[in-house]
This record gives structure tokens, sequence and C-alpha cells, in this order.
């Protein structure tokens, strides 16, 4: 866990990051992707310290985030432009990529980490030189970076629209109240996929992952698991596809079917068992009790059935 910062709020957010993360110093681009390797991939420093690429918001907010495994580091970005460009520097690696408007949220896990290579290298070095022994710090960057938690963080971004792109009227709430309660959604949803994937590695599946973290989302904005809104965020329901974030996890066709091959067809074909998948984990959440929200995404976890 990064824990080499406190909490922000405001603008502050985005530069906490930035003294540990130089490359949100850059913009998107051709030279952008070219320092973007240098920083990211070698340890060098930003060639210019601005941060003028943001707008920044004064409801921003940098917060750890507590869960079953462990404290993830969330932030929180209020408006549209900063969340793309973050996401643009720090998923796409400076590429200009557009981001789906469904998109509100993403979980980055394995964001290397210089300073806390550079801070090793100096325990490292001082331990050696106390003991009188001659270091070899090529050979103890390699033992010390064999291990990924030793220099790769997890990092949470949230954007502060309506959920899954669902405007208040569809979703049936007032706009404030709708905009309260996607913020709640999105958080539990990144912080279900940190728990998933810490505790559960063997068991990554990227639609099920959707549909347990929708599900964790809403029971914790709403104390139930809200079938209605959960085939709304995903496009989904009885009949085939409607329109939503469902074709964000379609893989590419793996047997001749003409059905199969056709894209439209697939997405009705999964739609439909999405829907039934739902009807099942909504059985599966009112068999619970009214537990927390992180067990319900472990006792989710720990039924998965195939889609």
């Amino acid at each position: 866990m990064n824990t080499e910062m406190t909490e922000k709020t405001g603008r502050e957010a985005i530069a906490a990051l930035a003294g540990i993360y130089p490359q949100l110093y850059l913009t998107p681009g051709e030279e952008g992707q070219r320092l973007y390797r240098l920083i990211v991939g070698r340890g060098q420093d930003a060639p210019s310290h601005s941060l003028g690429h943001f707008r920044g918001s004064e409801d921003d907010r940098l917060t750890y985030e507590t869960t079953p495994a462990g404290q993830v580091l969330a932030v929180t970005l209020h408006d549209r432009q900063d969340f793309e460009l973050f996401l643009q520097i720090m998923s796409k690696k400076c590429a200009p990529t557009p981001i789906p408007p469904t998109q509100g949220a993403v979980i980055l896990d394995g964001v290397i980490n210089w300073s806390r290579i550079r801070r090793h290298q100096q325990e490292y070095l001082r331990d050696r030189a106390t003991e009188g022994a001659a270091p070899d710090w090529p050979a103890e960057f390699q033992r010390f970076t064999a291990e990924p938690r030793n220099f790769k963080d997890a990092l949470i971004i949230l954007s502060a629209g309506p959920y899954s792109a669902v405007t208040a009227d569809r979703a049936g709430y007032p706009e404030p109240e709708w905009l309260a309660h996607s913020l709640t959604i999105r958080k539990y949803h990144e912080c279900t996929h940190f728990v998933c994937r810490r505790l559960f590695p063997q068991l990554i599946d990227p639609l099920w992952d959707e549909l347990v973290a929708d599900a964790v989302g809403l029971y914790a904005a709403f104390g139930h698991y809200d079938i209605r809104l959960a085939e709304l965020f995903l496009g989904v329901n009885e009949a085939g596809y409607t329109g939503g974030r469902l074709e964000n996890y379609v893989e590419q066709p793996t047997s001749d079917a003409p059905a199969l091959r056709d894209p439209a067809a697939r997405l009705d074909a999964l739609a439909v068992r999405c829907h039934q998948a739902v009807l099942r984990i909504a059985t599966l959440t009112n068999s619970c009790g009214g537990i927390p929200p992180f067990e319900l995404a472990i006792r989710l976890e720990k039924e998965k059935f195939p889609i």
C-alpha cells in the first residue's frame, strides 16, 4: 500500500499524486508518450512540474479506503475532463485515447512507484555502510523488484457523474440524490475489484467481476440489490442487449457458427445470460441478511457460477 501521502481535498489532490507519479505532469500526445516511457520505465523526473492541463475542483478528494484486502488509495475527480485526462495519462500511457462515456471509474493495480524504489535504495546503502560491507545495488534492485508489491501501487480513480452514464431520470431519482448514489456505487464497485483481485486472483473473469462489483455498489448505496438498475447499467434484459456497458466485455468469437460471429447476435446472447445471472445474484444477495458490503463481495465470489 502507498502510505506516502495524507488524505487531501481540492486542488491538492492531483498535486499530491503528481509528487509521487510525475507522469501526471505530462500531456497526452507523441511527446508525452516519449517522456512517459522515461519517467515510468527509467525513473526520470518530468521536465516541467506544471499541472495547468488539469482544471481541478475544490470538491476533488484523495482518500484511503479500508477493505478486507487492505487500504487502497482513491482519488475522486469532479471535472469529467480531468477524469478522462487522468486516465489517458495513467492508464493509456499518455496516449490521447478516447474514454467511453459509460466509464466513470477505474482501478489501476500495478502503478510503478519510483519513490519506493529510491527509498529502499537509500536504506540499503545506509545499512551496507553501517555493516562495513560493499554494496551491490544492481543485484539488490533485481531482488527488490522481483516482488511487485515492493514497488507497485493500486489506485482507484473515480468520477463524480451519473453512474454508467445513466441519467437521473432513467434511474428514477432526483439528480442530486442520484449523483450521491452514483459516487457510492462507483466507490464500492472499484473497491470490490480490489478485494476480489487480491483475495481471489485465480477467479478473475471480466464480466463476472463487473456483475459482482455492481451488485456490491448497489447494495452499499441502497441496502439491497436493485435488479432494474443492475440491468440498466449493463443494458440487458430477458430479450437481449438494450445498450449499456455490456459491449465493453464481449470477447472475440471462438466458434465458426455464423450467429456467434455476428456482433449483435453475440451481444444479445450474452445479454440474456447476464439477465439470468442478475436474477441468481439477486437471490444470493437477498439470502445474505444485511451483511456488510465487502462481506457480500466475498460471498458472491465464493458462489461464482458460469455466465
